[in-house]
C-alpha cells in the first residue's frame, strides 16, 4: 500500500497549500488526501492543487467531506447536503482521485424524538443516491466509522449492516486505525471488512478521546490491525491524520515523527518496500 498523508495537518496550522504540498513530497509521502470544501474555495485555489501535486508527481487519491446533513430531518437540508456532497465527487472526478471520504450524521435528541431506523434509512437512501452519482464519474465513497456513541456508523457491525442496506458497489468503507480502538473493535473484526475496505487513515490517540497523534505517542496497538489489513489487500493507500497539533509553529517536526514512524509500521506489517 502506498502512504500517505491528509493534508489538513498544514491547513490547521495555517500553512500555505503550496508549502504543505511540497512538504508532503519533501517528506517522502507517496500520496495526498486533500481537505478541502469546494464550495468554499475559488477557481485559482482549485486549480493550484491540482497543478502543484501534478507538478511534485504526489497522486490525490482521496477528498474528504464532512456531511452531517445528509440525515438531517429537513428534507432542504438533505438536499443542499447530497448536491454539496456531488460537488465533492465531481472535484474528486477533477483531481483524478479514487474516492471521496465521507463522514456521516449522528442520531439526535437521544435518540428520542425521530425514531433511529428513520435516521438510518435517510442515510442509506442518500448515499445510495450519492452511489449512483460517483458511479457514473468512475469514483468511489469510503464511509468513515466514528467512534461517538451516537454516530450512524460507529462500529464494524454498524458499518456493514450500512453497506449491506445500501448495497451500491461505489459505497465502501475507510478503515480508521485509531477509531476502531476508541470504539472497541478488536483487529480480527476487520476481516468482515473483505472486499468491502478501499482506504486506510491512520493515527494514534490515548485510548480514551480522539487525538490523531503521530503514531508512537499514544496507545494504539498497531501491529496487529496493520496485519488484519494486509490480508484485506486492499489496493489503496494509508494515510496519515493529524489534527489541530499542539504546536502550529513546529508541525514540520510534527508531520516528520508521524512519517518516519508510519512507514517503520508498515515496512514490519509487509505493506510498504
Amino acid at each position: 500500500m502506498q502512504l500517505g498523508l491528509i493534508n489538513s495537518a498544514w491547513v490547521q496550522a495555517n500553512q500555505p497549500t503550496v508549502y504543505g504540498l511540497q512538504k508532503t513530497k519533501e517528506l517522502g509521502f507517496d500520496t495526498v488526501d486533500i481537505f478541502v470544501d469546494p464550495l468554499d474555495i475559488d477557481i485559482r485555489e482549485r486549480r493550484l492543487i491540482k497543478n502543484e501535486c501534478d507538478r511534485l508527481e504526489l497522486p490525490i487519491v482521496s477528498i474528504a467531506c464532512v456531511a452531517v446533513g445528509l440525515v438531517d430531518f429537513n428534507p432542504s437540508v438533505q438536499r443542499f447536503h447530497v448536491e454539496r456532497v456531488q460537488k465533492y465527487l465531481d472535484l474528486a472526478y477533477e483531481y483524478e482521485a479514487k474516492n471521496v471520504l465521507l463522514v456521516l450524521g449522528e442520531y439526535i435528541w437521544n435518540q428520542e424524538v425521530i425514531p433511529p431506523a428513520e435516521q438510518w434509512r435517510t442515510g442509506v437512501e442518500n448515499c445510495r443516491r450519492l452511489g449512483d452519482y460517483a458511479a457514473k464519474l468512475g469514483v468511489q465513497i469510503a464511509l468513515e466509522l466514528e467512534p461517538f456513541k451516537l454516530s450512524l456508523v460507529n462500529s464494524v457491525d454498524t458499518m456493514v449492516r450500512f453497506l449491506d442496506d445500501c448495497d451500491h458497489p461505489a459505497v465502501r468503507a475507510n478503515i480508521d486505525i485509531s477509531h476502531l480502538v476508541l470504539a472497541g473493535v478488536e483487529p480480527a473484526e476487520l476481516r468482515r471488512l473483505a472486499g468491502k475496505a478501499i482506504h486506510v487513515h491512520i493515527s494514534d490517540c490515548d485510548g480514551k478521546k480522539h487525538g490523531d497523534l503521530p503514531p508512537g505517542r499514544g496507545v494504539v496497538p498497531f501491529a496487529p490491525y496493520l496485519d488484519e489489513i494486509k490480508k484485506l489487500a486492499i489496493d489503496g493507500a494509508i494515510s496519515i491524520e493529524l489534527e489541530y497539533s499542539p504546536e502550529p509553529d513546529k508541525i514540520t517536526q510534527w508531520v516528520a515523527e508521524a512519517y518516519a514512524a508510519t512507514d517503520k509500521l508498515m515496512r514490519e506489517a509487509g505493506l510498504r518496500g
